[in-house]
């Protein structure tokens, strides 16, 4: 567990002490539906709900012995109702179970638990990234493609982009986890030999888990598979998101920066640093996460009807990457809700060019005034490579030219370098991300 970066709610969950209760509740749900069933005594089943518990430390003395965790944990409760007064209904603890009978739906309840706290965070990220992106709905900025400007957008557009994609993850998160929702008491090899299907159903239920239509031993890996998969692309958009300021912040551009707090220091030898720090550790951690998915995909294909190589794994990347994506969630919520933003330089940084970020309206224009596309290309390019090279002044160029202005008046070549024109569809844009 990456306890650097665990968050208190989401550390509760992958605690010991909360697996093993998971455990005890399966445990107890199978008693009581073999009660129900009648063959475990109904005052049996009582009293393992009332008096059923266990220590941890306990646990693990007894597993450092028998070098079995489920064992050790079956002895403890059953020492701890022997202490209670209770011996005799112990005999009922784990009736017609396997060890991964309990573990695999425990799991299941563990990942439930996990998902909510996802979930919520995800919630969140979309949350403030709907509003800023309001905030910035007209906050002119140039777009640029390979790294090189373009055309105008506006940041707000940036910001429902990443908007639009976190609800396409909370609709990939959902799935996943409602897929994990699932537990199993089919036995060693999946038939149940020793107690029926009917009542996996009831178990199952008790938890507010889906029964497995068919397992091994084990529950199929691939769903596994699928919510770590989930978990890496939902992470990948913090990483978009922070790669995207990293960038923004960079001297030469400086149109966002990641907020730095007083007595913040940004370097041991340069005082005048301000480096994306947070970003640069949401980039880094993402990696992290999408490195768990090869192992997660490695898991699916196991031995025959189970061994236990994807159980060690399992025990790292499930709570690392839940921890992990937790904590990026947060990170990356802070980092958009504290985001400096400068319209300013935003502004000055597009009309760095001087004008050269209009050239394909202008083409468009030249082209419905009647001149031919290949002529009206060279005639824009040229000037472009000109303006580019020499920083010159590229629409004071194109109003001089005399093939230009033979078939378009100043009046029309300042509206081939509007700015509103261009932008004209922002609010139709908002209205089909955030609706009217």
């Amino acid at each position: 567990m990456i306890s650097r970066y665990t968050r208190p709610e989401m550390g509760r969950i992958w605690s010991d002490q909360n697996k093993f209760q998971q455990w005890l509740e399966v445990e107890l749900a199978a008693s009581e539906a073999l009660a129900e069933l009648g063959v475990v005594p109904d005052e049996a089943a009582r009293l393992l709900r009332s008096h059923a518990g266990f220590e941890v430390t306990r646990i693990h003395e007894i597993e450092n012995e028998v070098k079995h965790d489920v064992i050790a944990f079956t002895t403890a409760v059953a020492d701890a109702m022997t202490k209670a007064g209770h011996a005799e209904a112990s005999r009922w603890l784990h009736y017609g179970l396997t060890s991964n009978d309990v573990v695999d739906t425990a799991q299941a309840l563990l990942l439930q638990q996990a998902s909510a706290i996802l979930l919520r965070d995800l919630e969140a990220l979309r949350d403030v990234l709907k509003r800023r992106a309001l905030e910035f709905q007209h906050t002119v900025q140039i777009g640029r493609t390979h790294g090189v400007h373009a055309e105008p957008i506006t940041f707000g557009l940036k910001l429902a982009i990443w908007y639009e994609e976190a609800g396409r993850n909370l609709t990939r998160l959902r799935a996943a986890a409602e897929d994990l929702r699932v537990g199993k008491t089919s036995g060693a090899v999946g038939t149940f030999a020793h107690i029926g299907p009917e009542v996996e159903d009831r178990i199952c239920a008790r938890l507010h888990l889906r029964p497995a239509p068919v397992t091994s031993q084990v529950i199929q890996r691939d769903r596994h598979a699928h919510f770590v998969a989930t978990l890496a692309l939902v992470t990948a958009l913090c990483e978009k998101i922070a790669l995207e300021v990293r960038h923004l912040q960079r001297t030469e551009v400086r149109e966002a920066e990641e907020y730095f707090a007083r007595g913040q220091k940004g370097s041991s030898a340069m005082p005048h640093k301000r480096n994306p720090v947070t970003c640069e550790q949401i980039c880094g951690l993402a990696r992290v996460v999408r490195s768990n998915v090869q192992a997660a995909f490695e898991d699916v294909a196991l031995w025959h009807e189970r061994d236990i190589s994807h159980s060690s794994v399992e025990r790292v990347i499930l709570p690392d990457s839940t921890i992990l994506t937790d904590y990026l969630l947060d990170k990356t919520t802070r980092l958009v809700e504290k985001l400096l933003v400068y319209p300013d330089r935003m502004r000055r940084n597009l009309e760095l060019t001087r004008g050269l970020v209009f050239s394909g309206q202008l083409l468009l224009d030249l082209s419905a005034a009647g001149m031919l596309r290949e002529q009206a290309y060279r005639l824009v390019q040229s000037h472009a490579m000109r303006a580019w090279e020499a920083e010159s002044d590229f629409r004071a160029a194109i109003e001089s030219d005399p093939e230009i202005r033979a078939v378009m008046t100043l009046e029309q070549i300042a509206e081939a370098f509007s700015l509103p024109r261009q932008l004209r569809n922002v609010d139709k844009i908002f209205a089909r991300v955030f609706g009217e």
